[in-house]
């Protein structure tokens, strides 16, 4: 039970560092809605259910030991980050320039939850760097005499719920003062480092070393 608090305690100190996860959250959330950003998480959770289970299998070891598997999620992952990025700023230049020419601007766009669901889903599982981190992170906490898959499976979904509780709050606090964050000019601020962020976050991916 003590290791099982110090897991909980970590996993929320190691959930709230700024990440891509976040950053999508942020993104969906100021562009979509609150809905949608809660379809976004629950994508990531999903995500974080098929790492869990490829750690508790041996198929994160795969990865991790093959360099060209792991180059090619690295990839894959980056570029889309870099996209999702990429659609952000071109969003903000869009409805700036609606905006100088009298156009209605900074309205909320249209996205559906299960989009948002999937942008989720992508984000999350073609970066293996997760996969690395539940490979190394869940097995601390599990007796190394114990050969059961079962405390791996225990911890991975004790992580996934309270991923998806603090993200949630963390969703609906950007809803709280989503009236204040839906000004013209702190939307094009929170929209552009967000799309900054998430480009950056693609770029950290793609150089990041396969140990």
């Amino acid at each position: 039970m003590e290791h099982y608090l110090l897991f909980i305690i970590v996993s929320c100190f190691l959930i709230m560092l700024p990440g891509p996860d976040m950053a999508l959250a942020t993104r969906n959330t100021l562009l979509y809605g609150q809905s949608v950003g809660l379809s976004t998480i629950t994508g990531t959770s999903t995500a974080l259910m098929f790492h869990t289970t490829a750690a508790a299998l041996g198929l994160s070891a795969l990865l991790v030991e093959s360099a060209l598997l792991f180059s090619i999620f690295k990839y894959i992952g980056a570029l889309y980050l870099a996209y999702l990025g990429i659609r952000t700023l071109l969003t903000v230049k869009n409805q700036t320039a609606a905006q100088i020419n009298g156009q209605p601007s900074f309205s909320k766009k249209y996205l559906s939850k299960k989009a948002g669901y999937f942008q989720g889903l992508l984000t999350n599982l073609m970066n293996p760097k997760v996969a690395v981190f539940f490979l190394t992170f869940l097995p601390q906490f599990v007796r190394s005499d114990n050969q059961s898959i079962v405390p791996f499976f225990e911890l991975g979904v004790s992580h996934i719920i309270v991923n998806f509780i603090l993200f949630s709050s963390y969703v609906l606090l950007i809803t709280i003062f989503s009236l204040w964050m839906q000004k013209p000019a702190v939307q094009r601020v929170i929209q552009s480092v967000t799309g900054c962020i998430l480009i950056g976050f693609g770029i950290q991916l793609a150089l990041a070393g396969h140990r």
